[in-house]
């Protein structure tokens, strides 16, 4: 009988969990530049926004964007799970919907999009972000109230 080679797979370290953390920390303080300490300056963020440019900084224009849209939005994790170097979030934006987006006209209702990001990180640092963001919600929630 063959002996079978494990390998172990290292669990996130508690400096990535913390890079994660300080990631979505960043929406509720209002503080895009922390993405300068917990990005490399060549971060890919996949897909990148239509008009939004290459790294860390394309994404603050778009936060701060975001901050003005929406007031009151929030970034609340859910879970993060993965492996060394590796991490999955399962998190949701919070805000309440009292200025246009995306065409999309005030409902002045609280809106909750769901977020699923896988990150890649290097000696602590986030190198690659892939991301869904599921707005079908925000549609639904104009499309009531369009009929109330």
């Amino acid at each position: 009988m063959e002996s079978k080679e494990h390998k172990i797979v290292k669990a996130l370290t508690e400096a990535e969990t913390d890079t994660i953390r300080k990631f979505y920390g960043s929406f509720r303080m209002k503080n895009p530049e922390i993405l300068d300490q917990i990005c490399t300056p060549d971060w890919k963020d996949i897909p990148l926004a239509p008009g939004q440019e290459e790294g860390p900084q394309g994404l603050q224009k778009i936060m701060k964007h975001l901050f003005e849209l929406c007031p009151d939005l929030e970034v609340v994790i859910h879970e993060i799970f993965g492996t060394h170097e590796r991490a999955a979030v399962r998190a949701s934006m919070e805000f309440t919907h009292v200025n246009e987006i995306m065409g999309i006209p005030p409902t002045h209702q609280k809106v909750s999009v769901p977020l699923h990001e896988f990150h890649y990180l290097k000696d602590g640092r986030l190198t690659h972000t892939w991301h869904l963001e599921d707005w079908f919600g925000l549609l639904m929630k104009s499309k009531s109230a369009e009929i109330s």
